[in-house]
């Protein structure tokens, strides 16, 4: 049986995004663990489309016989061996860390072990920013777009994580082109109330994102009818509020407010999602096997934008 709640809809990357990857400098993309069908599938079809140029880590048969699968010619393209997870996504990272490498890419591995590979000192990628996950999911029809921090990899982000996000999410939009973006802080009211910390946490991070980044507007608490719906803020008088109704982005309080709302507008709505972790020397792409093709294209694009400023 269908489900009635379940979008249909197959949502095709973000023409803008996609030309913006296109127009930049086609970034050299490090695959930890390559050697699986739909690193490379993505891996391809992101080369044909002049958006990366791979850079292969894995074990060397399993690269060669995805790329003969896929009638793909990678001779000219740089393979750097390697057995098992650990060694693969320590070959990739340690290749951004020494500049051999623009964008880091997620292959056929455990998110937990490329992410110990990513954070390693021994990798070179840290700046003394936190790593924060942010997604970027476009309407079916490609007319909006909303981004989500943190949805995939801080757990429990405390205050000073979530103001990294904040700054991260800003960053990202204005590289995209939103010269003023709308950033809303998630809680399950618009006043601050002691009983719910997130409320209070959410002032919080509105006056210091107010006093400290520009060119940005900032709205919180809010709960998600407000921050989606022009009806529900006309129906509670805060139409006097900068971002209430017209967000371009949620900060979330904890990661599983965050994956539920990524995954609601990815299957209720038929979104696309390219998602992007930042804070590191380099854009940190991790992608899931559940990604379609559109999303890991959007991801890559995502990638290849913020490397090439």
């Amino acid at each position: 049986m269908t489900n009635p709640f379940l979008s249909n809809a197959t949502a095709e990357p973000p023409a803008h995004i996609i030309d913006m990857a296109q127009k930049a400098a086609s970034p050299r993309v490090a695959i930890a663990r390559a050697g699986s069908r739909l690193p490379m599938l993505a891996a391809k079809e992101a080369t044909e489309a002049n958006m990366m140029v791979p850079i292969f880590t894995g074990e060397r048969h399993m690269i060669e016989a995805e790329a003969e699968k896929l009638d793909w010619d990678i001779s000219g393209f740089e393979l750097l061996e390697a057995e098992g997870e650990e060694a693969s996504g320590m070959a990739a990272a340690i290749a951004c860390g020494e500049g051999r490498a623009d964008v880091l890419m997620k292959g056929q591995l455990h998110t937990d072990v490329f992410m110990k590979a990513a954070v390693s000192r021994d990798a070179g990628l840290r700046t003394g920013n936190r790593f924060v996950h942010i997604f970027h999911i476009t309407s079916p029809d490609g007319s909006h777009a909303i981004t989500i921090s943190d949805a995939a990899v801080n757990v429990a982000p405390n205050i000073d994580t979530r103001k990294d996000a904040t700054s991260e999410v800003v960053k990202l939009l204005h590289k995209l082109g939103n010269p003023r973006p709308k950033v809303a802080f998630l809680s399950a009211t618009e006043s601050p109330i002691p009983s719910v910390p997130s409320s209070m946490e959410g002032r919080e991070l509105r006056d210091w994102a107010h006093d400290t980044i520009a060119d940005a507007d900032f709205s919180g608490p809010l709960a998600f009818d407000l921050i989606m719906s022009p009806k529900a803020v006309a129906t509670k008088k805060m139409t006097d509020d900068p971002v209430a109704g017209q967000a371009d982005a949620i900060i979330v309080p904890d990661i599983v407010s965050g994956n539920a709302l990524f995954k609601s507008f990815v299957y209720l709505t038929g979104g696309c999602a390219g998602g992007i972790v930042m804070g590191a020397k380099v854009p940190i792409l991790l992608t899931s096997r559940a990604d379609p093709p559109a999303a890991r294209l959007s991801s890559i694009a995502l990638g290849g934008i913020m490397a090439a400023t």
